[in-house]
C-alpha cells in the first residue's frame, strides 16, 4: 500500500536526520564531523524526498481534499511545507559549503541551520503520519488508490533498496555501525 510505503520511508529519513544530529553534535563539540557523511545525507534529501517522496504524498493529498476537505483543512497546506523543507535543505547545503569553504561563520549559527531543517521535518513527518496519512486511508476510495499508484513512478530508494547508488556508500556504512552499535546495547 501507497501509505506504508510512505510512512516506512519516513522511518528510513528519520534515521538520516539522527545522523545528520550526531555529526551536528561532533561540530558543536568543535570537532570535525565527517562530511563525505553530511554531503552524502544532503545529496539523499535533494533526490529522494524530493523527486518522489513529496510527489507521491502530494497526489495523495489531492485526493484527500477531494474525498474530505474538511480533513485537508485540518492538514493544511502539504506542498507548501515540501517547498519549505526543500528551501531549508538549500540553506543546510550552502551553510556546510561555507564552513568547508573555510568563510566565517558563527558556529551557532550553523547550529540554527542545521537543527531548524532536522527539527522542521520531524514536525512535518509527525503530522502526516498523525493526520495526513489516517484521514487518506479513511476517505479515499479504491479507485483512487489505483489511481495514484498508476501515476507513481516505480523506482528504488538510492539508499535504503537492493539497487543502492555508490554515492551513498559511506552513509550507508555509517547507518548499519549505528544499527549494529544499537543492537549491542540491547544485549
Amino acid at each position: 500500500m501507497i501509505i506504508e510505503r510512505l510512512s516506512q520511508e519516513h522511518r528510513n529519513i528519520e534515521k538520516l536526520l539522527a545522523i545528520l544530529e550526531q555529526e551536528l553534535e561532533v561540530f558543536d563539540r568543535g570537532n570535525r564531523p565527517d562530511y563525505e557523511v553530511i554531503h552524502a545525507v544532503i545529496s539523499y534529501f535533494e533526490v529522494h524526498p524530493e523527486v518522489y517522496h513529496h510527489p507521491q504524498e502530494d497526489l495523495v493529498f489531492a485526493k484527500l481534499k477531494t474525498r474530505d476537505p474538511v480533513a485537508a483543512a485540518g492538514v493544511g497546506d502539504l506542498a507548501r511545507e515540501h517547498r519549505k523543507g526543500a528551501d531549508r535543505l538549500r540553506q543546510v547545503a550552502r551553510t556546510v559549503d561555507s564552513v568547508l569553504a573555510d568563510r566565517e561563520l558563527l558556529r551557532d549559527d550553523v547550529d540554527a541551520v542545521v537543527r531548524e531543517f532536522i527539527e522542521h521535518e520531524r514536525r512535518h513527518m509527525a503530522m502526516e503520519d498523525r493526520d495526513s496519512f489516517p484521514a487518506a486511508i479513511k476517505a479515499l476510495e479504491p479507485q483512487d488508490w489505483a489511481e495514484i499508484a498508476s501515476t507513481v513512478t516505480v523506482h528504488k530508494d538510492p539508499l535504503f533498496s537492493d539497487v543502492a547508488e555508490e554515492r551513498f556508500d559511506a552513509l550507508r556504512a555509517h547507518i548499519l555501525r549505528l544499527e549494529q552499535e544499537a543492537e549491542l546495547e540491547r544485549k
